[in-house]
């Protein structure tokens, strides 16, 4: 299952909890499905930030992957 059938999955799923309600497998199903769109939001910006340079005062370039965390 793609990504867009999974964000599709989740709007259903979140509709009929407001409409109906879910049952305990559907409930599991849509804990499961919003772990893996958060799992591909953090790589997504993970990867777009490994891609980002800092331009120093000085000219030089920090890539902002090499940074450490304090």
């Amino acid at each position: 299952m793609n990504m867009d059938d999974k964000i599709k999955r989740i709007n259903e799923l979140y509709h009929k909890s407001q409409a109906e309600g879910l049952t305990e497998a559907e409930k599991e199903e849509q804990k499961q499905l919003r772990q893996d769109y958060i799992l591909a939001i953090r790589g997504s910006i993970k990867s777009q930030l490994n891609n980002i340079d800092i331009v120093e005062k000085d000219g030089s370039i920090t890539p902002l992957s090499g940074l450490k965390k304090k």
